[in-house]
């Protein structure tokens, strides 16, 4: 009789365990959640506040990455400044590169801003193309699609599950996407500047004109010299909106405000990079709002 409780209990907790997924970026944890509800434990890598280039490479995200069952990637080389040390030390084959546990879902998005040389000459250029698509809304659901996809192959006994919660979610991002257009149409045209290329999808995406960066190159310190031709740039072209992250110093967006009487606006890169922003709704919104103020 023991014997078969015990194996009843074993039974029951294979049945029910739920899938150990890590995702380098907010946003893929909080599409993953949507689409995985209660099936799926979900662990975010990444701190959203800080600069995603660059993560500290933690003991315990290494002891995380030893038990996921899945690892989903934005990409587009956003994460070779950290996650193959990780991987590395880990040591866990199946969320490898080629495993069948990993996932990057850049592969679903067609990448902008590819460069024609890559050199260091150049700053720290990606040369797949700009890794920050995560921005413009119009990219979530064919990774959401992509991800579940991938947890229908792992995990097939909830396919349908899975395919269900992709509709919900797709459903709700369509809506979304049509209040978005709605928002953006007031902005449409305008000229901004931003400190990193982070936003570009969305400017894209939206008639919003990009018409220089605080960096002088991707990563690469502003200059007296460059931060004076901006600012010469914005007056001529009556620019007054200055697009900036959380994770970059902010002291050169104020003195080029100062300058040219623009406004600074903190715009976040990820879920939950600026307190409101909390999960995707908001994170959209937000973007598209202080895109255009």
């Amino acid at each position: 009789m023991k014997k078969i409780l015990l194996i009843t209990l074993l039974l029951t907790t294979a049945i029910f365990a739920k899938l150990n997924i890590a995702t380098t970026y907010n946003y893929l944890g909080e599409v993953t959640k949507a689409i995985g509800g209660n099936l799926v434990k979900v662990d975010v890598l990444a701190n959203p506040k800080l600069d995603p280039h660059f993560i500290t490479p933690k003991p315990s995200l290494i002891g995380k990455l030893r038990r996921e069952d899945i690892l989903i990637i934005n990409g587009g080389q956003l994460e070779i400044g950290w996650l193959p040390p990780l991987l590395k030390s880990a040591n866990n084959g199946k969320i490898n590169s080629g495993g069948s546990g990993f996932l990057d879902v850049s592969g679903v998005v067609t990448l902008i801003d590819k460069p024609k040389n890559v050199s260091r000459a150049y700053g720290d250029v990606h040369p797949d193309g700009n890794p920050h698509f995560a921005t413009d809304i119009h990219n979530i659901i064919p990774i959401a699609k992509l991800i579940s996809m991938k947890l229908s192959i792992i995990d097939p006994s909830h396919k349908s599950t899975y395919e269900a919660n992709y509709k919900s979610f797709a459903t709700k991002m369509e809506d979304l996407t049509k209040k978005l257009k709605t928002q953006y149409q007031s902005c449409k045209g305008k000229k901004v500047v931003q400190y990193h290329e982070l936003f570009n999808y969305a400017l894209n995406a939206y008639g919003v004109e990009d018409i220089g960066n605080i960096e002088p190159l991707p990563g690469i310190t502003p200059s007296s010299k460059h931060t004076l031709e901006l600012i010469n740039s914005m007056r001529e072209q009556n620019v007054k909106t200055i697009l900036q992250d959380v994770y970059h110093e902010k002291k050169t967006a104020k003195f080029i405000a100062d300058k040219t009487g623009a406004k600074v606006s903190i715009v976040p890169q990820d879920v939950g990079a600026v307190d409101g922003a909390d999960d995707l709704e908001s994170f959209y919104k937000m973007v598209a709002q202080r895109i255009c103020q």
